[in-house]
């Protein structure tokens, strides 16, 4: 017979969380669900991530909280530069009109990752209200897009949240082939030049585990975390000198 499923902390706006160590593991019903309620204003979604928790739900749910154990993170020293997207960044880079951005277009990016989402599957978790959220939370410096521009038109991007030194990768779209992944390259080029050494990817993806991220586990991530939310934040802006971070210094892989 299974266990029965444990009770799931409901939240009032302004409510604190719970410590993290109260999720949901492996077996329960969904493993690093923490607790469901609360609001999306600036300073719980600030207060979240500064616990290594986020908010991840789909139409009709209630607002859903998650702190995995395991998590995945990438660490930008072993970003794995696979020989075609190498090319594929060179020739990016020689090429008039082709340019990285930050912060450009936030709402576009994030609206263009919630089609992709909805394109994927059967409905997307980057519903309008998480649009909003994270909106608000870029006008309050905490949240950034990374663009990929081509003749004038965004092609690729990511957007992330970012507190001190500490980047969460949030998610990312491609309308060229590579777009995304450009992205992040320039994205883990820019955390090479500012001493940023993880990016948190949240949950375990094959996708992410052949770009170099592995998984650690909550109390090794929450250790990283603390590391960069006391470290001053960087100047969010990008300079084409930042792919030699990347491009002179990773060897060449198939």
């Amino acid at each position: 017979m299974a266990p029965p499923s444990p009770s799931l902390p409901w939240l009032e706006a302004g409510q604190e969380f719970p410590p993290v160590e109260l999720a949901w593991e492996h077996n329960g019903p969904l493993p690093g669900l923490l607790a469901a309620g609360g609001s999306l204003d600036v300073a719980t979604l600030q207060r979240a991530y500064q616990n290594g928790i986020f908010p991840w739900f789909s139409e009709g749910q209630p607002i859903l909280w998650w702190s995995p154990n395991p998590r995945m993170m990438l660490k930008v020293a072993q970003f794995r530069l696979h020989r075609s997207l190498r090319r594929t960044i060179e020739k990016f880079r020689m090429t008039t009109g082709c340019e990285i951005r930050f912060d450009s277009a936030f709402s576009q990016v994030i609206q263009f990752c919630a089609n992709s989402q909805r394109g994927a599957q059967a409905g997307t978790w980057i519903l309008p209200e998480m649009q909003h959220a994270y909106v608000s939370l870029h006008r309050a410096g905490l949240a950034h897009s990374v663009e990929v521009w081509e003749q004038g038109q965004l092609v690729g991007g990511l957007y992330c949240v970012a507190l001190g030194r500490a980047v969460f990768g949030e998610s990312m779209f491609s309308r060229r082939t590579d777009a995304s992944k450009i992205a992040l390259a320039a994205l883990v080029s820019f955390c090479r030049e500012h001493q940023i050494a993880h990016i948190d990817c949240q949950q375990n993806t094959g996708h992410l585990a052949s770009m170099g991220a592995r998984e650690m586990s909550r109390t090794e991530f929450l250790a990283h975390l603390d590391q960069g939310l006391q470290q001053s934040a960087p100047t969010w802006q990008f300079l084409p000198l930042y792919w030699q971070h990347l491009l002179s210094s990773t060897p060449k892989l198939t």
